[in-house]
């Protein structure tokens, strides 16, 4: 498990690039046969992929890098599937995973492990995981079920279409709010207006992107803007105190996860466009 630490605003406002990549960008999650995971110090939130190939996954880490016996003795997870199909088995009961589909696994399940149903095109589990204190049941949502939002405009090349699936409306969590969001075809541009939630952090898991796309993740506090250059089935955790937006130079999709002090969707800080520096 790789350890992130938490950064004062101040801090960021001196880093160069190599700097920024190594605190917020997770360049690798993906590799197949293993799970990798990345704990953050920002909120506490665990950021991990699992690709099962021939021979299932477990869910496990070092127990005394997160002080319980097993993953989710004091933790929930969202599970979202952007490989082949596949199976989750949560405590003997299996759960049919297509691409896009999203599992929760609440506090306290024991057993959880990953497989494919194809090794030549397996599963691909995008993971998020924050402190739990309430248990909630095990759920699953395809994204057909899931509540769409459609935002943006042409004009503005950001039509997208933003599909809850762990949220107060939908599967019910502690604290954990996760989502995917598809742009529509000729619309690059993601979060923008941006804005800030200073009681909730977040994490971009960018996806569906050609071997030569990339996206301009911009970050940092408004009046002290930075960019990452993400690369397909890369993440950036972006703390509370900073935007996260983002153009590309091609179609992309993203999965945004969050955690903090509230669930609430449209608890946001909006950043007006003649403020950003």
């Amino acid at each position: 498990m790789e350890i992130r630490y938490a950064n004062h605003p101040n801090e960021v406002k001196r880093f160069d690039t190599t700097d920024l990549r190594e605190q917020f960008l997770i360049e690798e999650l993906f590799v197949p046969g293993e799970l990798l995971v990345s704990y953050s110090h920002v909120d506490r939130i665990i950021i991990g992929g699992a690709v099962p190939v021939s021979e299932l996954i477990k869910l496990e880490v070092d127990s005394t890098v997160i002080g319980a016996n097993t993953f989710l003795e004091r933790r929930e997870i969202g599970i979202i599937n952007v490989g082949g199909q596949g199976t989750v088995t949560v405590d003997g009961k299996v759960y049919t995973m297509n691409c896009r589909d999203c599992l929760y696994v609440g506090r306290g399940a024991v057993d959880v492990s990953f497989e494919s149903d194809d090794a030549q095109q397996p599963a691909k589990f995008y993971l998020n995981s924050t402190p739990a204190h309430q248990t909630y049941p095990t759920m699953k949502i395809a994204i057909s079920e899931a509540s769409p939002i459609r935002l943006g405009s042409q004009l503005n090349s950001n039509e997208r279409t933003i599909y809850r699936y762990i949220h107060q409306g939908g599967i019910q969590s502690c604290q954990l709010v996760m989502g995917m969001t598809l742009l529509q075809p000729g619309s690059m541009w993601n979060t923008m207006p941006c804005h800030t939630h200073n009681r909730r952090s977040e994490v971009y898991f960018y996806f569906d992107m050609p071997d030569d796309g990339v996206v301009f993740h911009l970050m940092g506090e408004p009046t002290e803007t930075r960019h990452v250059v993400v690369r397909n089935e890369q993440a950036v955790i972006s703390p509370s105190w900073s935007i996260h937006s983002g153009v590309g130079t091609s179609s992309y999709s993203f999965i945004w996860g969050m955690a903090g002090e509230n669930q609430t969707f449209e608890d946001m800080d909006p950043v007006a466009m003649r403020d950003l520096k």
